[in-house]
């Protein structure tokens, strides 16, 4: 796992970067299989693409999610809304590790490009850099967040933008 500072602005963990924090202390693999389960027992719709969250860091997440059945289309690749629910898992949980608990996040909007047919499963890739200032967001600001969708020959095959609205919490 990197090394990035906490966010400008973030005063303490939310709960699930403090989960994952405290899952990352257990035998390599198994903190991150745990804490993929849990997000997607407190998420049931991330459940249908069985993502695995292998990196998260303020501003960064990298999310895997191999291709079955159940995301399959009719051409046998992965499936485009699916690759939209992966992207949606990946930036979700970049915000939990980077907006602070002093402001919430929702999502507002998604864009997707599907540039080429998914070989195999996906691995999402969610960053933000530069972090926001959220010590000066005081009224809802947008934030942008890019997520590539790269397959196992290593195309990225749907990139989406994902705008999250981001607030003080009252």
């Amino acid at each position: 796992m990197g090394t990035r500072s906490a966010p400008p602005g973030r005063t303490s963990l939310t709960n699930t970067w403090g989960l994952w924090q405290r899952t990352q202390r257990l035998p390599p693999g198994v903190g991150t299989r745990l804490f993929s389960a849990a997000v997607a027992l407190k998420a049931p719709y991330f459940r249908t693409v069985l993502p695995h969250v292998r990196v998260l860091e303020p501003g960064r997440c990298v999310v895997t999610a191999p291709v079955w059945w159940g995301v399959r289309n009719h051409i046998g690749t992965f499936h485009a809304i699916a690759a939209c629910n992966l992207a949606e898992v990946a930036m979700g949980m970049l915000a939990e590790a980077t907006v602070p608990p002093t402001h919430r996040w929702i999502p507002k909007a998604m864009t997707a490009q599907y540039q080429a047919k998914t070989r195999g499963g996906l691995t999402a890739t969610a960053s933000l850099d530069p972090l926001p200032d959220f010590a000066a967001i005081t009224s809802g600001v947008d934030v942008v967040v890019p997520v590539s969708l790269v397959d196992a020959a290593g195309v990225e095959s749907v990139h989406c933008n994902i705008t999250i609205w981001v607030t003080p919490r009252r």
